[in-house]
This record gives C-alpha cells, sequence and structure tokens, in this order.
C-alpha cells in the first residue's frame, strides 16, 4: 500500500512560542462561591508568594497565573517533579456582570482568595436607562 503525504512548507507553518503551551502551566484546584454582592474565588496555589500572582481580567475571563519560586539546589539530580513544579494558571469565564476594577485579592499560606463585586443591574443595562426588550402582544 503507498501513502503520499504532502511536505508543507515552513512558511505555512505557524510555530507557537514554548512559554505559552498549555504544559507550562497546570490548572490548580479552586472553589467559587456566589455571595450576595460579590464572587468569591479561592485558589489553591501552594508554594506561591504573593510576587508570583498575576491577576488579569480579559473580556468576560477572569485569569490568574500563579508562579512559584523555583530553587536549584546543589545537590539537584532530576527526580521526575516537573509535574509537580510546573507554574498554575487558572481561566474562569464570569461575565461581564463585575466590577474587576473594584477586585481584591489575599494570599496566605498557598490560598489565594477573590473577591468580586457584583456591578448593580442598572450599571450593566446602560448607565440606568431601561430598555424595552419585549413588546405586549
Amino acid at each position: 500500500m503507498h501513502t503520499i503525504i504532502n511536505a508543507h512548507s515552513p512558511a505555512r507553518r505557524t510555530r507557537l512560542p514554548e512559554a505559552t503551551s498549555i504544559d507550562a502551566f497546570r490548572q490548580p484546584n479552586y472553589d467559587c462561591r456566589d455571595q450576595l454582592d460579590a464572587v468569591k474565588v479561592v485558589v489553591y496555589v501552594p508554594g506561591v508568594e504573593a510576587i508570583g500572582v498575576d491577576i488579569e481580567a480579559r473580556g468576560p475571563d477572569l485569569v490568574i497565573t500563579a508562579r512559584k519560586a523555583h530553587f536549584v539546589r546543589v545537590n539537584w539530580e532530576a527526580a521526575h517533579l516537573e509535574g509537580a513544579q510546573r507554574d498554575y494558571q487558572l481561566r474562569l469565564r464570569l461575565g461581564t456582570g463585575f466590577d474587576y476594577a473594584a477586585m481584591q485579592a489575599e494570599i496566605r499560606h498557598g490560598v489565594l482568595t477573590v473577591t468580586l463585586p457584583k456591578r448593580h443591574a442598572f450599571e450593566t443595562h446602560g448607565g440606568g436607562h431601561l430598555r424595552r426588550v419585549a413588546a405586549a402582544a
């Protein structure tokens, strides 16, 4: 049986940088709690200090990146710890009903707590103006 394989020219291939690879991060365990006026997200990131946390709002998404401090030991030997030493990244699609500018976060003993205040209903629909969404028959 013959197989024909078409070679792709290198100009057609797009190469992603290795730093953006999904294998560069692992997803941490987390818990979301809906409160009356906010949503509280608790993310478990052991080995991460406050300096290594980056929280970013990208449209309706909340992206939390937590990087560990990586130490190189004098007696270093490969022990297949690469998976356990990866940094954390969590992507959550929360929507646009939150005030991301008023977000608060704190980290203690590897537990990151992010509090996102909810926008009021009149803020999400255009600054307090009511709009008609359905007409009576």
